[in-house]
């Protein structure tokens, strides 16, 4: 049902795209043949590379794909500018309708003149949205951003006040991110030299043997209280299990609804909780509300020691905070990625992009939720440049 609905979409808005870039212009043959063609090929090749990088996938495969990827994001953006321009000749048209009431009709609308504001709306739109794409790409192959995000914490031992986590998410080593994006990635997180690493989910979109070289680069991420991994919703995709096996190969500790000390975790140690919870994809709570895997993570600790859950999705907030985590790390959310879809994904997801609170009763929480540290899809990020968060925890 999400194949056809996806593929109904993609091709509503290629018809679009051919109405107003081809149709409406009333381009001559053979122009009018050989963008046509170019359209309905663009809408093909994403979902027809997809299935082919996921079924066969090699370098001729994943390289379909980018390249489908890539004009997905461009089509996107051209969709919206022309959205925006029938926008404002709707209002335009609207305004000489209620100016013209009361008058004698004029003459009849002249085809050239209707032509001619075809062109140019076509033109300038695609002026637009090809200078929005350059940007966005630009924007989303550089060096992610640091991002330091300073957390104060009720419970967190003052000796413990400044520990630091570098937060990688949603990096996505796959078709379009490899080997070199990832060293990059790991240079930037160790010159922080934090406290802690924390992956949360959404690492790898491909299976072992396909992305091992770009991704055992992360065997040298260096934390003084070690390198931790959750799981997102696409590791479920690209075999979960063989990667968690890949991560603790490389000397990442895969957190599966559990919990482990960081700080001196000695008799009157200064120590915090730091839980994490597999994708919500595949731990959402049950039909009674209680969330399963939070309630495994948790159990049998002491209520009153600070506690960091990291969880690739930022959802179950409340469970959260009920279970006495003071700040939820996640990702999933992308911040949006490319403007405007960001107002799709804030409205879908309360918690976007950014530090939120959270109050249950008489517990108040925090969750972040990070911008991620790759791109899923187009490779392009408008307004929402790639990150990688330096959480700073304070008493």
């Amino acid at each position: 049902m999400f194949f056809l609905v996806a593929t109904a979409i993609l091709g509503g808005m290629h018809f679009y795209l051919w109405a107003r870039l081809v149709r409406d212009p009333a381009l001559a043959d053979p122009w009018r043949r050989l963008l046509g063609a170019a359209l309905a090929l663009g809408a093909a090749a994403v979902p027809a590379s997809m299935f082919a990088a996921r079924t066969h996938p090699s370098v001729p495969t994943r390289a379909a794909l980018a390249v489908a990827f890539t004009w997905l994001g461009a089509a996107f953006l051209l969709f919206v500018v022309l959205l925006a321009v029938d926008a404002v000749r709707l209002l335009a048209t609207a305004a000489d309708w209620l100016a013209a009431m009361g008058r004698q009709p004029g003459p009849p609308p002249d085809p050239s003149r209707r032509v001619f504001l075809a062109r140019a709306a076509a033109g300038s739109a695609v002026l637009a949205a090809g200078g929005a794409a350059g940007l966005g790409f630009h924007t989303a192959v550089s060096d992610p951003e640091i991002h330091e995000v300073p957390v104060r914490l009720e419970r967190l031992p003052r000796a413990l006040s400044g520990f630091t986590l570098a937060q990688i998410t949603d990096l996505h080593v796959g078709p379009t991110i490899g080997e070199k994006h990832v060293q990059r990635v790991v240079e930037l997180t160790n010159a922080m030299r934090p406290d802690a690493v924390v992956i949360t989910g959404d690492l790898v979109d491909g299976d072992v043997e396909e992305l091992r070289q770009a991704t055992g680069h992360l065997a040298g991420l260096k934390a003084r209280h070690g390198v931790f991994f959750v799981t997102g919703n696409h590791e479920y995709y690209s075999g979960a299990a063989e990667w968690m096996r890949e991560l603790s190969r490389y000397g990442i500790r895969v957190l599966r609804n559990e919990r482990v000390v960081l700080g001196d975790g000695g008799p009157g140690g200064a120590s915090l909780d730091l839980a994490g919870v597999d994708d919500w994809s595949v731990t959402r709570p049950g039909g009674d509300g209680r969330w399963a895997a939070l309630d495994q993570a948790v159990r049998g600790r002491d209520p009153d020691r600070s506690m960091v859950l990291l969880a690739h999705q930022p959802r179950g907030v409340g469970e959260a905070v009920r279970a006495g985590a003071e700040l939820q790390l996640s990702g999933h959310t992308h911040g949006g990625q490319i403007f405007p879809w960001t107002y799709v994904v804030g409205a879908v997801f309360p918690y976007f992009r950014g530090l939120y609170r959270r109050r249950e009763g008489s517990r108040e929480g925090q969750i972040f939720v990070s911008c991620g540290t790759g791109y899923w899809g187009p490779p392009l990020r408008l307004g929402a440049p790639a990150e990688i968060a330096k959480i700073v925890l304070t008493a």
